[in-house]
């Protein structure tokens, strides 16, 4: 099999926000009939946007949650751009919202064969390089480093 260049595609992020403060879902579906809420299957409601397409849950509590978004980017513009929309439609939030990524789920196109028996005699390895990596960021977090900046 010819050996290509892998293709890395982000398939989903997902984001968690606070309010710090509480919200009445009631409100928001007044003014956003369109606005998914059953409270007797589920404590949050679902507001989605087109663009960019993502849903967003939201609780009572403040609380939010993001997916579907096609980077960290998108998702703090959606909920970003939900707070903004609340606010505008009289929903009174005090508060910028605090987002921080939770998941991201990736795809790849090998372009090739992988050799199962190897990459699991790897497997150590590939978590301690893994590993590197998260500290790495952390590090990139703690510091406010960015490869822009190097």
């Amino acid at each position: 099999m010819r050996k290509s260049k892998a293709l890395t595609r982000i398939e989903n992020i997902v984001a968690s926000a606070s309010l710090s403060q509480a919200i009445d879902l009631s409100s928001i579906v007044r003014v956003f009939p369109q606005i998914e809420y059953r409270p007797e299957l589920f404590p949050g409601l679902v507001f989605r946007l087109k663009k960019p397409k993502t849903a967003t849950l939201i609780f009572r509590t403040g609380r939010m949650v993001c997916t579907g978004a096609k980077s960290e980017k998108d998702s703090k513009r959606a909920l970003n751009k939900v707070v903004e929309e609340l606010r505008n439609h009289g929903i009174p939030i005090s508060n910028m919202p605090s987002i921080k990524i939770q998941n991201i789920v990736a795809s790849v196109i090998l372009g090739g064969a992988v050799d199962l028996e190897n990459a699991a005699s790897n497997c150590g390895k590939l978590v301690l390089s893994l590993r590197i990596l998260q500290l790495l960021a952390e590090l990139d977090l703690i510091l406010g480093v960015s490869e822009s900046h190097l």
